[in-house]
């Protein structure tokens, strides 16, 4: 009887251990990093200052960059979020 027994547990054991196929997924991310030529300024011109309050009240100028079309690309603050604004030099903002 236990010769019956260990023999369907080892039967029943061999049938349940297949191989199975393993779907291997690869992921591939590419980032482009576009160099838009802007350098780090300390001042921005009054216009700009003052489209951005008419803009966005309450806002708060973290950092301000100038590439050589005179077009300014500004790190605000409104409200505890942080957004990227791009301006001219007469204080008109751009969409990019």
């Amino acid at each position: 009887m236990k010769k019956l027994i260990l023999s369907a547990a080892i039967l029943l054991g061999g049938l349940s251990m297949q191989a199975g196929n393993v779907a291997v997924t690869s992921s591939m991310v590419q980032s482009v990093n576009i160099q838009d030529e802007y350098k780090e300024v300390d001042a921005v011109p009054a216009a700009i200052k003052t489209a951005l309050d008419e803009a966005y009240p309450g806002v708060k100028l973290d950092k301000a960059y100038v590439n050589e079309k005179k077009e300014y690309k500004i790190e605000i603050t409104v409200r505890g979020e942080k957004s990227t604004v791009y301006t001219d030099a007469t204080g008109k903002i751009l969409k990019k």
